[in-house]
């Protein structure tokens, strides 16, 4: 097993957009997915994608963290396109997506711990579960874990590596309230000590909790963008999202 050596930020991903959609298509027989999509995120922020269920939300953020191939359009994260990125480059990636794709026999520590020798500078083990409140279910099999105590494993997963960029993809799903918080609060720190986190979210209130910038996808189009301010304009996150969902069919 070789430990992949994680590469310093230059200082234009320290200060600008790591990550970057121009004219980004994605189709899937007569479903388009997403249409000439532009957006961007950047280090030391909270960049949430909102959206209704079937907005398109999951196809961006598989398409950004390598897992699929747009059909038009560049799509860059630190400045590669992601698929077929080097080791280098993916060490610096943190990837949680709805399915999880945790190992069923795995047990959650073990796993973790296996996950962090790939990184020359994991989190801290004992840390890391005991802020996600995993050595509770520590030594239980991942097949029997709730589905909230999978989100947190899967959480944990994709922070291990200390990202400069973590994809999320509804990370609090399943997760009660407490959980919740303690999830709001782990990726508001991460993002505030200069991680560039792209969330989605089909829920607003999360997006107003968390979001320094949102990016509001409805039909695969984004038909909004900016900081909250601005995409406000003077109404709230909730009702322009909802007014802008139902323009576009959502």
């Amino acid at each position: 097993m070789s430990r992949v050596s994680r590469v310093p930020r230059s200082a234009s991903a320290d200060s600008g957009e790591v990550v970057r959609f121009e004219g980004v298509s994605r189709r899937f027989g007569a479903v388009q997915a997403l249409r000439e999509t532009h957006w961007s995120a950047a280090s030391g922020s909270v960049t949430c994608v909102l959206g209704p269920n079937g907005a398109g939300k999951s196809t961006a953020v598989e398409i950004a963290a390598g897992l699929q191939r747009p059909d038009a359009g560049r799509a860059e994260v630190l400045g590669t396109a992601p698929w077929g990125a080097p080791a280098h480059h993916r060490a610096r990636v943190g990837v949680m997506l709805q399915d999880g794709g945790l190992p069923q026999a795995a047990r959650p520590v073990a796993l973790l711990a296996h996950l962090a020798r790939f990184y020359s500078s994991p989190w801290p083990l004992d840390e890391l579960c005991q802020r996600l409140d995993i050595t509770s279910f520590a030594r239980t099999a991942v097949r029997r874990l709730s589905g909230g105590q999978r989100t947190r494993l899967a959480l944990a997963a994709a922070l291990v590596g200390r990202p400069d960029v973590l994809f999320l993809d509804e990370p609090t799903s399943g997760l009660d309230p407490h959980a919740r918080r303690v999830a709001h609060r782990t990726v508001r720190e991460v993002a505030d000590s200069g991680t560039a986190v792209v969330l989605s979210t089909h829920a607003f209130e999360e997006a107003e909790r968390l979001a320094d910038r949102v990016v509001i996808l409805a039909g695969g189009s984004v038909v909004a963008q900016g900081d909250l301010p601005t995409v406000r304009d003077g109404l709230t996150l909730e009702q322009r999202y909802f007014a802008l969902t139902e323009e576009v069919g959502g």
